[in-house]
């Protein structure tokens, strides 16, 4: 959008005795991505500025196309009409930004390259000492905001533990910025964002992941047999996901593909009675306890399910899996996979940390007090 507001493509603009500000030429635009190299062709082009859209990152003039057109017609970055959704995310994102670019540009700056465990780390600091800095410059009224601040950076995935393994505190714990800011992103990484969630179904519904037309003696999948009896689909199956995030294991030969059964039989409501929110299960004095459970994989998966999304939760547990052996219950909330915090995580997410992982996992979870 800058780069454009300077180069004099996006401007004040007449068309039928009428001005629009600060608009552009869909047609010019696409032209202008291609010569700058930011898309290989012209449909390319079309279809990251469609993304734009989707975006709710710019829109038609008059909004009288809701799909983007390559052709003499004037859009207008939502930015510069002041009809940008500002959600939550959004505004966590932003003040992120600020804050790093802020960081970056003072002298003495606590971000720092530092060594933990013999690994450095880019953009480091202390939680104590960025509560201090929050403080010191007026970013918060007091530590206990500072504090709230950080973990909502956390959960928005600005900054993490340099290991993965705790939330935000004020202490001496080493975080730093996960985003670089200040690394010139290309335009066609937004084709890219959503390769790794390619699992589409209803949010309420486990997915169910079934061998079409299994081999006799293949053994590396256990198919889900349907019928109308059934309310909950059990046992997530490592090799479905791995064959599906194209990262292939050297446990499984023959990997199957996915189908997804008719939502009538594969789209049980949640098991959980009410929402929880991660506020509610970190909050002192709540009551959840945390466990942990090491899951040893066989040759079939772990055999669990995880739904949802900040926070994720068990949806199913296969009773004669991995998982149940281990202790594991429905309607028990996912902290941490293999060290990593995912309170922030959605099930897609989370489901290929799991199936892209080492065969033992270990998970943190919380349940809540009888």
């Amino acid at each position: 959008r800058l780069r454009l507001h300077d180069g004099k493509l996006v401007k004040d603009r007449r068309y039928h005795l009428r001005t629009y500000p600060n608009c552009f030429v869909a047609k010019e635009l696409t032209d202008w991505l291609v010569e700058h190299k930011e898309a290989p062709d012209r449909e390319t082009a079309i279809r990251l500025l469609q993304k734009l859209m989707d975006h709710y990152i710019i829109h038609h003039v008059c909004d009288e196309h809701s799909d983007y057109k390559d052709a003499k017609l004037l859009y207008r970055f939502r930015k510069d009409d002041g009809t940008f959704p500002l959600s939550k995310d959004v505004k966590v994102f932003l003040r992120g930004q600020s804050l790093y670019e802020k960081l970056v540009s003072v002298e003495e700056s606590i971000l720092k390259v530092r060594e933990e465990n013999s690994v450095k780390y880019q953009r480091a600091f202390l939680g104590s000492e960025m509560i201090d800095w929050l403080v010191q410059e007026g970013e918060v009224e007091n530590r206990q905001e500072a504090v709230e601040l950080g973990r909502a950076l956390l959960e928005h995935g600005i900054i993490q533990h340099v290991s993965n393994r705790h939330h935000f505190f004020d202490s001496d714990i080493l975080y730093h910025f996960w985003i670089n800011f200040r690394r010139r992103r290309r335009l066609a990484e937004l084709l890219n964002e959503n390769s790794n969630r390619a699992l589409p179904e209803s949010p309420d519904s486990p997915f169910c992941l079934r061998k079409l037309n299994p081999e006799p003696g293949n053994t590396s999948f256990l198919s889900v047999q349907t019928n109308k009896e059934i309310k909950v689909v059990s046992a997530v199956r490592r090799s479905s996901i791995t064959s599906l995030s194209g990262n292939s294991n050297a446990y499984f030969t023959a990997p199957p593909t996915l189908v997804f059964p008719p939502v009538p039989e594969c789209n049980p409501k949640s098991v959980l009675k009410r929402p929880v929110t991660n506020e509610e299960l970190l909050s002192p004095g709540a009551p959840y306890v945390k466990k942990t459970l090491t899951i040893v994989g066989d040759a079939v998966g772990w055999g669990f399910v995880v739904r949802g999304g900040r926070p994720c939760h068990i949806q199913a547990v296969d009773p004669g899996g991995p998982a149940a052996a281990a202790g594991m219950k429905v309607c028990q909330f996912v902290f941490s996979v293999n060290g990593v915090y995912v309170l922030h995580l959605d099930y897609q997410t989370i489901s290929s940390l799991i199936m892209t992982g080492p065969r033992t996992l270990v998970m943190e979870v919380m349940e809540a007090i009888e």
